[in-house]
């Protein structure tokens, strides 16, 4: 039947209840109420013919007086009372118990039987409601079943720069689509596949991605939504989400952000009744109760592996692993390429150059990127999103919004432009350092001005002789305010470079074996502790005291390259500020075009 009809006649049934209710317990609302007399007041009103008409009823008396004035008597031992009433030509008549009209029956036990009715309806409904609320669906799955119909569903080639995790699952869907080709080899499918990667990376996408391209139901679920204050609800969740699961196999089960429910046991402070660590039991014992010949298959997705218990990632449960990394420049290029389709551009929008400039995306990260290109064209009232749009969108979300309405003295203005233009040259002129895409004085963030790099490649992998010249480029703004302004001069403009060539320096000689005083020694590692990283150090009292020495002798020997490069060259620096001082923001061809007409004047 149809719900709305459902609905008409259960409310048609509850107003018919009120009103036989109201005419029950009000049956003469709007008479007057009927008098009541005493048994010797009826007989004396009998014998002096004030009454007109009385029903006899196995409760008593009910007549109607001369004055038409209604009433009722209690009837009491009185013989030939019936010869009374005739001799003094009183009508009446006498109504058998038995006489009672099935209607009238039925008018009585109407309300009784609706609200039974009713309360049978409510208990379906609240069982029907399952884990969204219900009384009786309180330990009832959460998980929701997403849509699978056609021109909805997510499919691979909705998701891009993780080919080579695509291609370990796509086994998976022609076994959700053809289960016997696998078991006439004997093979067995892997029970349950763990997602695990850097937020953002698309590892929903990619489970979703599975169920669409099998064509087969989705359960979607989170692992938070397993525990609640009350021990044992969790458990119960499991086992009616894999119960509906086999209901509709073949399908997919997905659960996002597992580590919620499945961290390591023995750590929390219920111990073995701590209600998270039953719901893990639960999970584990479901694992094993199903085998992927009945076509359920497990997908979990979590950014922090390490703190799952090592029950749950073993083979027969989990039997396949797959990391999701973020994108390379090709992957963000076609995740690019995806995004733009959704909103107008002009010809100069290039995926590859969106690509180049956003290293270490995740694809969430470059979505939010486009929208926010298109948010800020919007806002400049343009008719298509530019390239210059996609610059602005790139540079609030890396480093906040401008910051125009900050007031800079002439002072600073000139040791920022300078500050940045130290940066800029040095990054020019080291081979081994990434082009720059722009220099700009335009406060962002924290920041009162940056020289932002584009990489014309993803790097694997850092040379020593990058990470010698980071620390020089990172140098260069101090040196360049000592040299120009004086040592008394000097801004706390450079403490993210200082603390960044300090980090680079720091790795080089401790972790990454590029000292030659210390050699090739890891002494400091890193070390997973309960829910956050800890850094281990294995130093004794006279090493630590080399590793600062090597620490320091990289950092200034950084400092003095720097400050050789800018003192030698300082007229170019000094034009470099000035064009920012004029025009605010220049790019990296400006940058190229001032040093090479500078060096040539001079020679």
């Amino acid at each position: 039947m149809n719900l709305n009809i459902k609905h008409l006649l259960g409310w048609l049934l509850i107003g018919l209840t009120i009103f036989i209710l109201v005419e029950q317990v009000f049956p003469e609302k709007a008479s007057t109420p009927a008098k009541e007399l005493a048994f010797s007041e009826f007989i004396q009103k009998i014998k002096q013919k004030e009454i007109k008409e009385v029903v006899f009823t196995e409760k008593g008396a009910e007549g109607v007086l001369n004055t038409e004035e209604t009433f009722t008597s209690v009837l009491g031992a009185y013989p030939k009372i019936y010869d009374l009433m005739a001799e003094n030509n009183v009508k009446f008549t006498i109504k058998s118990p038995d006489g009672e009209s099935f209607f009238s029956m039925f008018i009585n036990i109407f309300p009784t039987l609706l609200w039974v009715f009713v309360l049978i309806l409510m208990i379906r409904s609240m069982r029907g409601m399952g884990g969204k609320g219900g009384a009786f669906g309180f330990g009832q799955s959460k998980a929701k079943l997403l849509n699978t119909e056609e021109g909805k569903r997510i499919l691979f080639k909705d998701v891009a720069g993780i080919e080579e995790a695509k291609k370990d699952v796509e086994e998976i869907v022609e076994f959700l689509k053809n289960a016997k080709k696998f078991e006439r080899l004997g093979g067995r499918i892997p029970k349950g596949i763990l997602l695990s990667g850097s937020p953002g990376t698309g590892k929903t996408l990619l489970a979703r991605a599975i169920a669409g391209e099998a064509n087969v139901p989705f359960f979607s679920i989170s692992g938070s939504d397993f525990v609640e204050m009350f021990v044992g609800v969790g458990a119960s969740r499991v086992r009616d989400l894999f119960e509906q699961g086999k209901k509709h196999a073949p399908c997919i089960i997905f659960i996002d952000e597992i580590d919620a429910v499945g961290r390591h046991r023995g750590v929390g402070y219920g111990g073995g009744n701590d209600e998270r660590e039953q719901t893990l039991n639960q999970l584990l014992v479901e694992m094993d109760g199903f085998e992927s010949t009945e076509g359920v298959i497990l997908i979990a997705a979590t950014n922090r592996p390490d703190v799952l218990d090592p029950a749950l990632l073993r083979p027969g449960r989990f039997d396949r692993q797959i990391y999701v990394p973020l994108p390379d420049l090709k992957g963000r290029e076609e995740i690019t390429k995806i995004h733009l389709k959704k909103i107008k551009t002009d010809p100069d929008v290039k995926s590859s150059v969106i690509a180049r400039g956003t290293p270490g995306f995740s694809g969430a990260e470059i979505e939010n990127l486009v929208n926010e290109a298109a948010l800020i064209a919007a806002r400049h009232n343009h008719k298509k999103v530019n390239a210059k749009d996609f610059d602005e969108a790139r540079d609030k979300i890396l480093m906040g919004a401008e910051r125009r309405s900050t007031a800079m003295t002439k002072e600073e203005i000139a040791n920022t432009a300078h500050h940045e233009a130290g940066h800029a040259f040095c990054n020019a002129m080291l081979p081994a350092s990434d082009p720059i895409h722009k220099v700009t004085i335009i406060p962002r963030g924290r920041a009162l001005g940056m020289v932002q790099q584009l990489p014309e490649k993803d790097r694997i992998s850092l040379s020593f002789e990058k990470i010698k010249s980071d620390i020089i480029i990172a140098m260069a703004g101090r040196v360049s305010e000592i040299i120009f302004f004086g040592e008394e001069k000097k801004t706390t403009g450079a403490q993210s470079d200082i603390q960044m060539a300090t980090r680079l320096a720091r790795y080089a000689v401790t972790e990454w074996g590029m000292s030659e005083k210390l050699g090739a020694i890891a002494y400091e590692e890193m070390e997973l502790g309960y829910g956050e990283t800890s850094r281990r150090i294995n130093l004794s009292n006279e090493t630590a005291h080399q590793v600062d020495l090597e620490v320091r002798r990289m950092v200034d020997e950084g400092y003095k390259e720097a400050f050789n490069m800018i003192k030698k060259n300082k007229t170019v620096v000094a034009k470099i500020a000035k064009t920012l001082i004029e025009k605010e923001t220049i790019s990296g061809d400006d940058v190229k075009k001032i040093i090479a007409g500078k060096i040539s004047k001079e020679n």
